[in-house]
């Protein structure tokens, strides 16, 4: 069965770069079934990738608008992706209902320390924001820095409801093989007690493609290893693009798919009349 749908897309109104409706007449061009928005949830500081503060309910009003308008072309999802900063970001439940959102990927695109106001970025395309982070907030320790990422995620996980583990391991995102090696027995484990959980909590994990098309990780997020944990521990998975501009909401979807089958995956989680179902690769 064919299904073509994006989970994890970013308009305008957070830090991509397009109105929503140029995104949704892409995806009906492309044949789409399904077409999720997901724009970064307010954050409490100044930034310039999130939902500015009072710009949330303009964001809903307008995704509900055009799920009227093109209900009979494609279904229109409206979500965020929430970031997770403990004593920091608002509860996912909270702004699920405040919204009345379809769903809710949780990520992490801010390490806390004990620092009180100051916080490690580790996504972004300057790889200088990482590192001069990594020695500010953790002295240079990457152990230390990395292993607050991958309990932050627990954290998230433990203290949160949501429906989509956004972009994995994007920790390694600037590592870039600088840093740290995947394979060490340090960083093996703390994937391995996240994964436990992710399989424990029952969410799902988004196979993130836009890494490789951005040129920013030689492999997806998660990567082949991880995949394969989560395949033992029976984890579902979706296929998401990250989309910033309406071009990419369907880039190397073929190749996730293929990437995902050689870990043993046989199927896809797609979201459709309010609830998350498994269908089989084409």
């Amino acid at each position: 069965m064919k299904i073509l749908a994006n989970y994890h897309t970013h308009s305008h109104f957070s830090d991509g770069s397009s109105a929503p409706l140029n995104y949704i007449q892409e995806a009906i061009e492309q044949g789409f079934t399904s077409l999720g928005f997901s724009e970064h949830s307010v954050l409490p500081f100044e930034n310039t990738f999130a939902l500015q503060q009072g710009r949330e309910h303009d964001y809903a009003r307008e995704i509900s608008r055009l799920k009227k308008e093109f209900s009979q072309n494609l279904e229109i999802l409206m979500a965020l992706e929430a970031d997770y900063i403990p004593g920091m970001s608002t509860g996912f439940s909270t702004l699920k209902k405040d919204l009345g959102l379809d769903y809710i990927i949780g990520s992490v695109h801010l390490v806390r320390n004990s620092h009180p106001d100051k916080l490690w970025f580790i996504d972004g395309p300057r790889r200088e924001t990482y590192d001069d982070g990594l020695k500010e907030l953790f002295d240079g320790d990457i152990r230390k820095g990395v292993s607050a990422y991958w309990h932050q995620i627990n954290q998230m996980l433990m203290n949160e409801e949501f429906d989509i583990v956004g972009h994995l391991d994007k920790i390694k995102m600037h590592n870039q093989g600088r840093w740290f090696n995947e394979s060490d027995e340090w960083y093996t484990s703390l994937v391995k007690e996240t994964v436990a959980l992710i399989a424990e909590k029952g969410v799902i994990v988004e196979v993130n493609t836009r890494g490789i098309y951005k040129g920013r990780s030689e492999s997806l997020f998660p990567g082949e290893y991880i995949l394969q944990l989560l395949h033992e521990r029976g984890v579902p998975v979706t296929i998401s693009s990250d989309a910033h501009q309406p071009g990419e909401i369907s880039l190397l979807f073929d190749e996730a798919q293929k990437t995902l089958q050689s870990c043993g995956y046989r199927e896809i989680f797609h979201f459709s009349n309010g609830s998350w179902k498994p269908v089989s690769f084409s």
